[in-house]
């Protein structure tokens, strides 16, 4: 089942980069973004990250916290955030629960084989833990501007 705009978004409690770990519910009270990428060190994935790392003082100068969640491991987002200069949270969903809770574990396809995988997807949540706006199969051109005018809307 999709999550859309008006639900309660499902908390989590994942691992992070730097050894620590983040939980939805402890950020009540700020906006917060959660982009879900399929793998780090990938172009497309690097490429939305270093455009959330670049607008992240536009995120925090209204109170919202960036959220990157995939399936690697917090070690591996420890290099991706290193190599990149990224300035918000890396969590890592390795058992794709919270994926699957937000509905962006998903059945792909490449040249003709099916898999399963991440959809890239943003949700941005509002201080009562609500979903404000959804956006899945991202294109990640220009997504991240959308997303701070979502967020600067709120």
């Amino acid at each position: 089942m999709a999550l859309d705009v008006g639900d309660k978004a499902p908390d989590f409690d994942l691992p992070t980069d730097g050894g620590g770990s983040v939980k939805l519910s402890d950020l009540k009270g700020k906006p917060v973004v959660i982009y879900f990428y399929p793998k780090d060190m990938t172009p497309g994935c690097t490429t939305e990250s270093c455009e959330f790392r670049d607008a992240e003082p536009d995120f925090s100068a209204v109170n919202a916290q960036i959220i990157g969640i995939s399936k690697d491991s917090a070690n591996s987002h420890d290099k991706f955030k290193a190599k990149h200069d990224l300035n918000f949270i890396l969590a890592s969903d390795e058992h794709s629960t919270t994926c699957e809770d937000y509905g962006t574990w998903t059945e792909k396809s490449m040249y003709g084989k099916k898999f399963m995988g991440i959809e890239r997807s943003t949700f941005v949540i509002d201080g009562d833990g609500v979903i404000r706006n959804v956006w899945r199969k991202v294109k990640v051109k220009n997504h991240v501007a959308e997303v701070l005018a979502a967020v600067k809307a709120l």
